[in-house]
């Protein structure tokens, strides 16, 4: 087999292993009886209660009719709703119900068990390296995002988030 340049390009790599976790993790919450679009929305939901929809459809990088759809189909499932926003009559916030509580537990152990197969073999010190070099390099991208957003105003507004 040839040598493959960007085996160790840092880009490529974290887009293979991201892939890589999507897939083991669509195959074990498949019994769950949601679609990886709906526990993505249920997560981030969760997450986020009480966030505006469209704010939702911005973090999620979704368009917002996407998620309207998403939505739709959780609150006829009723895993989660709409509620009116406080102050703005044209916003809605999600919220989750509680039916899907036991599901959120199912996908936290389903990730908590793919997380140690994936790091098996790494030392506590070694897991504990590499999270914390992701979270910087998270920092560092979402500290130039910020820069950015403050130019465009593409960011959520703070109303919009809750707890912020």
């Amino acid at each position: 087999m040839p040598h493959d340049p960007y085996a160790r390009t840092f880009g490529f790599l974290l887009h293979d292993v991201a892939r890589l976790l999507r897939r083991r993790f669509d195959r074990r919450a498949g019994t769950l009886g949601l679609t990886r679009a709906q526990w993505s929305v249920l997560f981030h939901i969760h997450r986020n209660e009480g966030v505006t929809q469209s704010c939702l459809a911005q973090l999620m990088e979704l368009q917002p009719i996407t998620l309207a759809r998403l939505v739709d189909r959780l609150e006829q499932d009723e895993w989660a709703e709409r509620r009116a926003h406080p102050t703005d009559r044209r916003a809605k916030c999600l919220y989750l119900k509680e039916k899907a509580m036991p599901v959120l537990e199912q996908m936290q152990a389903i990730s908590a068990g793919i997380r140690a197969e994936a790091m098996h073999g790494l030392s506590p010190e070694a897991c504990d390296a590499l999270l914390d070099a992701l979270l910087h390099i998270k920092g560092n991208l979402l500290s130039l995002e910020g820069a950015e957003r403050d130019q465009d105003g593409a960011a959520c507004p703070k109303s919009m988030i809750p707890g912020e």
